[in-house]
């Protein structure tokens, strides 16, 4: 019967999230009729679910009951009305953790596109656990309530569905990212891949979060970066709205460049609005199996050369990306993580620089925020960040005292910056690097003669060469996060003192 049908996403070799959540499974019936969903293994029955199909809506949910890592699992629908009986089938199903991928062209890269792509495509046999999806490139006026269409169902990976052409299918960072938490996890990952290049975060915002945020009703892109859909809210009811039911473990993200010119000053609104709306739409659409504070990770932007003018707007999104904090976890931002990236720029990149080739480094850094936040192992998952300032005028020094252990890997004379200030007239000049221990980092400040007024570091559009920028923590290589903070007051980091 042509009525009777699972949602668009639920097929053969799907990932299902595991315990302690329990999975949902629907569809469409028939007005009235009832469905049983039954989940064997072996040809035994583990359980079975009863419900039917609601009138206005013609479509059934059931929520399994939690079920431990592992499989392969039948998940079977009958539906029943009067003496008709259907039913569909799906096998290789496997429980495990659900990720979802979105974003703009840094996600949307392929394996085939970056560095060591031959060896990557070949390195899947030891992950055939962590399967992949990938959602169609749609767009829609309305919220859809099921997916138009799917590029990529359910399906192990194979050097072909990975490296898919430029741009297509599965995503290299969701990939990288899955494969290194089943490193770690051992158990089967789910990966799904939802993201378009050149759209701004404005058409993957629900109308709701873009109200919140005041964000302007006439929203025109700035041609030079209008690639994809820029309609405010035509991907999130297309490409996220439409997967709310499923049970996810969390998310990760890769967004921004094309807000750099585009609603750049609402962004610190606009992305943790995004992220509440995305949770309180999953945990809703789940019947509240999956978490209503679900770990969101992403990746705060890299490099890339541009006609970029000084006050060039990359920076700016960076902080933006962090609500302004400098870090993740933090109060306007909690449970998620964060990749920092400005190391990883690609002057060579064939695919221009806006697309650095290194997605490995990216997927790894991610990977270990989402095992601090997400499933809790006490590890460093962010770089160092300066917890009090303090102006030693005398000795014409700005002492940094850091939150961990720092590694000076070279000294640079123009990465860290001062706001010089005199008659309401203030400019920034470099402030050189001078001594340093574990922990404090003292820069020389004699270059300004009025009042010092803020720091900044790495606050330009390429601070460095690739795994070249001075600052890192010492074991786990990675990089000290952009920072700018008034000398007075607001200094970025965990229990920040008010310098003197």
């Amino acid at each position: 019967d042509v009525g009777f049908r699972f949602a668009s996403y639920i097929d053969n070799h799907m990932v299902l999230q595991k315990e302690p959540a329990g999975a949902v499974i629907w569809g469409y019936g028939v007005s009235g009729a009832t469905v049983t969903v039954t989940l064997c293994q072996d040809q035994e029955t583990i359980m079975k679910k009863v419900t039917s199909v609601k009138a206005h809506s013609n479509s059934w949910m059931v929520v399994l009951d939690p079920v431990k890592p592992g499989g392969p699992y039948e998940v079977m629908a009958q539906q029943t009305l009067g003496r008709k009986n259907f039913t569909l089938r799906i096998h290789d199903v496997l429980f495990g953790d659900v990720w979802l991928c979105g974003g703009q062209s840094n996600m949307q890269m392929t394996v085939s596109q970056i560095f060591n792509a031959t060896s990557e495509l070949s390195n899947t046999a030891a992950y055939q656990s962590v399967h992949i999806l990938s959602v169609s490139l749609t767009q829609a006026q309305q919220e859809l309530e099921d997916l138009a269409k799917v590029d990529l169902q359910w399906s192990k990976p194979t050097l072909e569905n990975l490296g898919h052409g430029n741009f297509t299918y599965m995503s290299a960072v969701c990939w990288l990212f899955g494969r290194y938490l089943h490193d770690t996890l051992r158990y089967p990952v789910g990966l799904i891949s939802s993201s378009w290049a050149g759209t701004p975060i404005e058409a993957w915002s629900s109308e709701r979060s873009l109200k919140a945020c005041g964000v302007p009703r006439q929203g025109f892109m700035p041609s030079d970066l209008e690639t994809g859909p820029s309609e405010y809210s035509v991907l999130w009811n297309a490409m996220i709205h439409p997967l709310r039911n499923m049970t996810l473990k969390g998310v990760i993200w890769y967004q921004g460049e094309s807000n750099v010119n585009f609603n750049r000053d609402l962004y610190n609104c606009t992305f943790p609005a995004l992220i509440e709306d995305w949770r309180q739409t999953f945990h809703d659409g789940s019947q509240g199996q999956t978490e209503c504070f679900f770990p969101f990770g992403f990746v705060q932007l890299s490099s890339y050369l541009s006609g970029a003018t000084p006050n060039d707007g990359l920076p700016e999104i960076r902080w933006h990306q962090t609500a302004d904090f400098g870090y993740v976890p933090n109060l306007r931002m909690p449970n998620t993580f964060m990749a920092v990236a400005v190391d990883l720029c690609d002057r060579n990149s064939p695919f221009g620089s806006t697309h650095p080739r290194d997605k490995q480094t990216v997927a790894y850094r991610l990977h270990l925020g989402a095992r601090a936040v997400a499933y809790g192992a006490k590890l460093t998952f962010q770089g160092p960040l300066p917890q009090k300032i303090e102006l030693l005028g005398d000795m014409g020094l700005l002492n940094l005292t850091y939150s961990q252990p720092i590694q000076v890997q070279r000294h640079d004379n123009k990465i860290f910056e001062i706001s010089c200030c005199s008659d309401h007239q203030c400019k920034w000049l470099p402030a050189p690097m001078d001594t340093f221990s574990a922990q404090t980092l003292a820069l020389n400040v004699k270059s300004c003669h009025n009042s010092l007024v803020a720091v900044r570091y790495a606050w330009t559009t390429w601070p460095c060469e690739y795994k070249q920028c001075p600052l890192y923590h010492p074991t786990s290589a990675l990089p000290a996060p952009p920072f700018t903070a008034f000398i007075t007051n607001q200094i970025p980091g965990y229990r920040s003192k008010v310098a003197k």
